[in-house]
């Protein structure tokens, strides 16, 4: 199968019989239930549900087409790091209360575009770095250990300003604190959550782990990676903890979507902080703790201009409040029990997202988007 990558231009449209090929296999039908525009959106179609409606289905020789706009459409098949296919991925752009259909036929599908890539860094001191076509990001592995003026513990952003895939080229150059056109890495983390890194929290004292040991790759491109990142025990206030991160990037997105899954036994549940480093200068906040929005845009550094970085939970939140250096999201999470968030940025030189009000908006678009995903149908 060829891979794909452009965007799916999607809307309300009349259905017509005489539009349906004679060769077609299954009808995938995608509704936006909301009064808001939903872009660059990937949905996810259950596999199995494709093999009920089109059991016999050759993944190397199938293509999909958006009906209105006769157009291939671009999909992944995503494994979550199994070895048989979990979803159908394909991207949208649907208006408010609007539909679309997308036919699934024999045939070879169009070229391919790659929106995301991520990748383990040997050669930066176990970096993990990822992008989509707007952002770019990275956690920091144990290698980095071994210097300890670099040390950080928190998510990293690489701003951009293009929509290529950059981060090889940075590492390649290794120049990547200098702007040459497509953007940089001029986020400082250092001893802090950086961009939105969760950890636990036990009377009012964060209780950082070291960096990442292991690494695995689940998915990768063309429209959302996937990978998982482990951390080995460290001490919570006596108790012994560990876990596994894992963390997911859509093509059109700003934010990361964290699945973080703590390991203890001495009790049902812990406390936990996401959080977002505080500059010295005033930037502008958002802490809504009713809707477990996050938001911050930083003040201007300099010519490297402006970075805003947000954080929504869909989980009851505790409180939010501001340290000396960090603004906190404390919440509770179960043992045994994925803790999910979602935290990204964005930079105002991508010409974007150029306003904290564009910003915050933006985030509170996002949640709204979370709580009421798309709808699909196979038939």
């Amino acid at each position: 199968m060829k891979k794909l990558g452009f965007i799916l231009m999607a809307f309300s449209w009349v259905y017509s019989k005489p539009v349906i090929a004679q060769n077609q296999k299954a009808i995938i039908t995608v509704s936006n239930p909301t009064s808001s525009e939903r872009k660059e959106e990937v949905v996810a179609i259950a596999w199995k549900d494709i093999l009920l409606k089109y059991p016999s289905i050759d993944t190397s020789n199938f293509k999909i087409i958006n009906n209105l706009a006769k157009k291939d459409v671009p999909f992944q098949f995503e494994f979550r790091g199994e070895k048989t296919i979990q979803n159908l991925l394909v991207q949208v752009d649907l208006a408010a209360n609007a539909s679309t259909k997308l036919l699934i036929q024999k045939g070879k599908s169009g070229t391919s575009v790659t929106k995301t890539y991520g990748r383990y860094v040997p050669e930066r001191k176990d970096d993990f770095a990822w992008e989509n076509d707007k952002i770019a990001f990275r956690m920091y592995g144990k290698a980095l250990e071994q210097t300890p003026k670099e040390m950080a513990y928190g998510v990293d952003v690489w701003v951009k300003s293009t929509s290529r895939m950059v981060i090889n080229e940075r590492y390649k150059r290794g120049k990547y604190h200098d702007n040459l056109g497509d953007g940089m890495d001029y986020y400082h983390v250092g001893y802090t959550c950086g961009a939105g890194n969760a950890y636990p929290y036990v009377n009012d004292s964060i209780y950082y782990s070291k960096n990442y040991v292991r690494w695995k790759v689940l998915d990768n491109g063309p429209l959302r990676t996937t990978f998982a990142l482990e951390y080995d025990d460290w001490d919570v206030a006596g108790m012994k903890v560990n876990a596994t991160k894992t963390i997911s990037l859509d093509a059109g997105s700003q934010l990361n979507r964290i699945e973080a899954q703590y390991k203890y036994v001495d009790k049902p549940s812990m406390d936990l902080v996401v959080g977002i480093i505080k500059r010295k200068d005033q930037g502008t906040m958002l802490l809504d703790e009713q809707q477990g929005i996050m938001g911050y845009w930083e003040p201007q550094m300099g010519e490297d201009d402006i970075t805003g970085v947000g954080t929504i939970l869909s989980t009851p939140i505790i409180k939010m409040k501001v340290s000396n250096t960090q603004l906190l999201t404390q919440a509770t999470s179960q043992k045994d029990v994925p803790f999910v968030y979602y935290t990204g940025a964005a930079w105002n030189k991508a010409n974007v997202i150029t306003s904290a009000t564009a910003w915050f908006g933006y985030l509170q678009s996002y949640k709204n988007r979370i709580e009421n995903p798309l709808k699909v149908t196979v038939e």
